[in-house]
């Protein structure tokens, strides 16, 4: 009854009028059904009377197609009409139901959807992927089913029930009530016991299935890992498990269904058979027709389909309730990170950054920053650096607001963040991410997706000036070739130029580069690097930055360690202090004075191949070896 309550403003939806008239006008539709649906077994016994009463009365000789003779045949054309008339009356109510029970599955599909994006990083930080896209396809189709089922199966069915008592209360007498409602009764209660039973199996075959899903996704989006290490019989093993557990539920859950479906027709076929007996009896009595015995039966029958649907309404609402039970708690989850009551657009003006006496941890007993006081006048370059683990990406997080701040505050022109909407704070700030993952679309698509409302030709400019233009019209389809699942089409660089692109294309006033070319090779690096200077000229610019190289040039460098600036300065100026930057400086340029030097030597050893030496003649000893 819960989720029916919330349901409802979906199906009678206070801004559609049009919707409302299509609830009003099938409820309408319904009744005049459902009377037309009693009517057939009247139909049925009048033509087995006049088929009765004509076999017992004399035809007069030379009378052609006496009323005695018409009767049956006018009362069978009669049955069959009326058959038709309850069928049409049926489908279209249904046919016009459809649209107000869609256009609820689509509103609360998008509420959901968009719920989704609106929930804190932390909440998808802890979801897995197929999980979560699986609880909204779930979700999406309860949905369907409850409006469908207590709409269209569920409010028909009871007043069907409640009609035919009323007619065999009028035409048979209260005997036939009572078996009625006796079966009826045992039917629901069979019917609840028995569902009750197959809800936990439900609940079993559906976390299987979920899992199951789950590691599918999560080991083909590995595709390449998985290949690296020759994993496949290990993932297959994997995947097989989860398989094996949903089998062996699914299997209880048939089972059990059968036990449902035996128990339900014995139970109905008990009542049919006493009220029939009863009929006979009457019979005996003269109290009874033939028609009537036939019309008992026949309303029997005609009650055992909407019972049957009573049982199978109440299976799927039970399951489709457990199936969006799921999504009703996402719906009820707040976001961890919210606009405040009358927040406003961030104005900028500088775009000048700044974090004071920032604090903040993700759990309470692991404490990432502690009073971090720095500042990113408008226009300049600040890089942050640091050992893994020491708080960088954090500080990218918490300026994009993923997360709030739990001590002090960040300020850009002096407002603070937590004062203005987080759609206007990340509409100012432009992203470059270290592993930038593109939309399975095209190259313009990804690159548009910085500015929707951008032309062709722009895209096409903020490409050139990423230095990939080039790259994308030697492709047979240019600007409109797939970059596959995540980008993976792409080499590393070319995913990191689209990522510059769409962020020229959004021209923000604030740069955030999060270790933008850790993973590139020292030449693409420094191809990207060259576009990403061009990118940051003029703004204020926050570098998060892995190799220090790339941020020789930055106007104050600050070093953090364990949640804490230990030192800040340029590059120069770190160096002289001969502190932790010194050393993270020392170790990359050996690690990469020694990469350099062993490609010196396996260029050297294969140069004898590509370029044999002139052999000599005469061995000419220097002086000083002969000394």
């Amino acid at each position: 009854m819960t989720t029916l309550a919330r349901l409802w403003p979906y199906i009678w939806p206070s801004d559609r009028r049009d919707l409302q008239g299509r609830v009003l006008l099938a409820t309408g539709l319904l009744f005049i059904a459902k009377l037309a649906t009693v009517a057939v077994p009247f139909t049925f016994k009048w033509a087995t009377d006049a088929l009765v009463g004509q076999g017992s009365a004399p035809i007069a000789p030379n009378e052609w197609l006496p009323w005695v003779l018409a009767a049956p045949i006018l009362m069978t054309i009669a049955y069959s009409l009326m058959r038709i008339l309850m069928a049409a009356l049926t489908q279209l109510r249904d046919g016009i139901f459809a649209k107000v029970a869609m256009h609820a599955v689509r509103r609360l599909a998008i509420i959901t959807f968009e719920h989704m994006h609106l929930l804190s990083l932390r909440f998808h930080l802890e979801r897995k992927t197929g999980g979560l896209t699986r609880v909204l396809e779930r979700g999406r189709n309860g949905i369907e089913t409850i409006v469908r089922m207590v709409i269209l199966q569920a409010v028909p069915t009871v007043v069907e029930v409640a009609l035919i008592v009323g007619v065999l209360l009028w035409v048979f007498d209260w005997r036939y009530v009572v078996v009625i409602l006796v079966t009826v009764a045992l039917y629901m209660w069979f019917t609840y016991v028995a569902t009750e039973w197959r809800i936990g199996i439900r609940r079993k075959m559906n976390e299987s299935d979920t899992d199951a899903n789950t590691k599918a996704i999560d080991s083909l989006l590995n595709y390449e890992t998985v290949k690296y290490f020759a994993a496949e019989d290990r993932e297959r093993s994997r995947y097989d498990r989860s398989m094996k557990r949903y089998e062996e539920a699914s299997v209880q859950a048939y089972t059990s269904l059968a036990v449902l479906n035996a128990g339900q027709a014995a139970i109905f076929t008990v009542g049919l058979g006493v009220a029939m007996v009863l009929c006979v009896l009457g019979i005996r009595q003269g109290t009874n027709t033939v028609g009537d015995f036939v019309m008992i039966n026949a309303m029997m029958i005609q009650l055992y389909q909407p019972l049957n649907f009573m049982g199978m309404i109440y299976r799927e609402i039970k399951q489709a309730t457990i199936d969006i039970e799921m999504m009703f708690n996402i719906l009820g989850r707040k976001p961890d990170v919210e606009d405040r009551p009358g927040a406003k657009a961030l104005a900028v003006g500088t775009g000048a950054v700044r974090f004071e006496n920032v604090a903040f941890a993700y759990e309470p007993a692991r404490q990432i920053l502690k009073g971090v006081n720095f500042e990113v006048p408008a226009g300049k370059t600040v890089a942050i650096v640091g050992p893994s683990g020491a708080g960088k990406s954090t500080i990218s997080r918490l300026l994009f607001r993923f997360y709030d701040v739990t001590g002090g505050r960040i300020t850009i022109d002096g407002q603070d963040i937590r004062d203005v909407t987080q759609k206007s704070l990340r509409a100012a700030i432009g992203m470059v991410p270290q592993d930038t993952v593109l939309f399975n679309d095209t190259i313009r698509y990804n690159i548009r997706y910085g500015r929707w409302e951008a032309s062709d030709e722009e895209v096409e400019k903020a490409a050139g000036l990423a230095q990939i233009d080039s790259i994308v019209r030697l492709s047979p389809h240019g600007y409109e070739t797939e970059v596959g699942e995540r980008g993976l089409k792409l080499s590393g660089g070319e995913k990191q130029r689209v990522a510059i692109a769409r962020t020229i294309l959004k021209a923000p006033p604030i740069l955030l580069l999060d270790e933008a070319t850790s993973a590139l090779d020292s030449h693409t690096e420094q191809e990207i690097q060259d576009a990403l200077e061009r990118v940051s000229r003029n703004r204020t610019t926050l570098v998060i930055a892995h190799r220090l190289s790339t941020i020789v040039g930055a106007d104050e460098i600050i070093v953090l360690d364990q949640g804490e600036i230990v030192e800040r300065g340029t590059h120069n100026q770190l160096l002289a202090k001969s502190g932790l930057y010194a050393s993270m400086w020392n170790r990359q340029r050996e690690a990469a004075e020694a990469r350099e030097k062993l490609a010196r030597v396996e260029e050297e050893a294969a140069a004898p191949n590509r370029n044999p030496p002139p052999v000599q003649d005469d061995l000419v000893v220097p002086a000083d070896a002969a000394e």
